[in-house]
């Protein structure tokens, strides 16, 4: 594809704005980027938030190479603003399950055995060895805890991130089109014979406001909102959120945890320093997470609104409060503030999904599948799409990122477990929302 042909990208969150910085670098003149919010970071996007862990313990070697190149990424001058390196400190409780507790040893050896890291690791096998490095936990009775601190991760603002990705795509001539009558409805093809097997080929997107661009590559970057667009996925990709929260700290409190590491009890949950120009400190529960099935396709898609995921549930709840009584007993009980469901997009294995979409004539890639796991990548993982668009085969040479075969109707619901470093049981979205939003 000629380097003048115009690209959509649909989805202004991390995947997209990282495709858009790397097309646009590798010499892709064209680009038109589509967002149904106003304003960038957008609020549906799962990277609409303060922070994001940053760390390359990974029990696959694959992706923990990935990640130290996406930290060193993050070290140049347009990223590291916003990263952190306050060190990773991954523990669990005394009353941890047996998976929680194998799952933190698998992180720990993965780390040991990389040159660079394992001269990172610290030991944590008491509430001492804690205590002396991380002395604002002296108040915590840690009960139990053990693990390793990490001070090779940390956490990056991304948000923040996200927004200046998107002011350095203004000044190169990216086009953007925000709002809610720019929300892609529909992509539309023109049906064509083609050497790659296709049966029809992408010619462009039509918008809520009767707008039609037109394009010779879409890239559908919309998150948990995928299969609204590409209905052929199927359950490879299920829209799944974990709540978060916020406690608001005084300029004193927020002063006193600057510096501390994330702070990760895999049986509980985890928080970063508080962000320093709200002074929120920002709690993530640990669980298998919520899904939100249509009974009727099999096909789980966020709610409508988004006022509907703005709550914690209930267990999540005590799962914060109980951390912060490990660690912080004097914020136990404060006030929970930004309550809010982050919707992103899922695979059963935890590996994402780049390739084009079969039948497309190689006119509509798919970037999704971040599971969780995916915005520390953001530096670099706009650069696997101009690899793929590359590849002189035509193909996604990584075979964990391809299209993968149809799942069973319904499969989705049994997701939760499966993916190894994931404790707890996944449940629907019906089972937790608050009764005076289904008003």
């Amino acid at each position: 594809m000629a380097t003048s042909s115009p690209v959509l990208i649909i989805g202004a969150g991390a995947f997209g704005l990282s495709t858009a910085l790397h097309l646009s670098r590798a010499g892709y003149t064209d680009i038109t980027v589509l967002d149904k919010d106003d304003s960038v970071p957008p609020r549906y996007s799962a990277a609409n938030d303060l922070n994001k862990i940053v760390r390359a313990e990974y029990e696959d070697a694959f992706y923990r190479d990935l990640t130290l190149e996406a930290i060193e990424a993050w070290r140049k001058p347009l990223f590291a603003p916003y990263y952190h390196q306050t060190g990773f400190l991954h523990c669990v409780s005394k009353a941890a399950p047996e998976k929680a507790v194998e799952t933190m040893k698998r992180f720990w050896e993965s780390a040991e055995k990389h040159s660079e890291m394992c001269q990172q690791l610290v030991t944590m096998n008491t509430r001492k060895d804690i205590i002396d490095q991380v002395w604002q936990f002296q108040d915590g009775p840690l009960t139990g805890w053990r693990g390793y601190l990490n001070r090779y991760a940390g956490y990056a603002q991304s948000g923040r991130a996200l927004a200046a990705v998107y002011r350095e795509l203004c000044k190169v001539g990216v086009k953007f089109h925000l709002g809610s009558g720019n929300e892609v409805t529909q992509i539309t093809y023109d049906k064509t014979v083609s050497t790659n097997g296709g049966v029809k080929a992408a010619r462009g997107v039509r918008t809520a406001n009767g707008s039609f661009y037109p394009a010779k590559l879409v890239i559908v970057a919309a998150g948990a909102w995928l299969p609204q667009l590409i209905p052929e996925i199927g359950s490879q990709v299920v829209a799944k959120s974990w709540s978060v929260a916020h406690v608001k700290l005084t300029e004193e409190e927020a002063s006193a945890l600057k510096g501390i590491p994330v702070t990760y009890a895999r049986d509980l949950g985890f928080f970063f320093e508080p962000d320093p120009t709200t002074n929120l400190l920002k709690l993530c529960p640990m669980g298998g997470g919520f899904i939100n099935t249509d009974p009727k396709t099999g096909l789980s898609l966020p709610p409508k609104g988004y006022s509907r995921s703005a709550f914690m549930p209930e267990d999540d709840e005590k799962k914060v409060r109980q951390l912060l009584s490990h660690t912080l007993p004097h914020l136990a009980t404060r006030p929970l503030v930004n309550k809010l469901l982050c919707w992103f997009a899922d695979t059963s294995d935890s590996d994402y999904i780049i390739d084009y979409v079969p039948n497309t004539a190689s006119s509509v890639i798919v970037m999704s599948g971040d599971s969780g796991h995916g915005f520390k990548m953001f530096p670099i993982v706009g650069s696997w799409v101009t690899d793929l668009l590359g590849a002189k085969d035509g193909e996604q040479h990584e075979t964990r990122w391809r299209w993968k075969a149809a799942k069973a109707q319904g499969s989705s619901s049994d997701w939760g477990e499966d993916v190894s470093w994931r404790v707890g049981e996944t449940r629907e979205f019906s089972s937790i929302e608050p009764t005076v939003s289904k008003l």
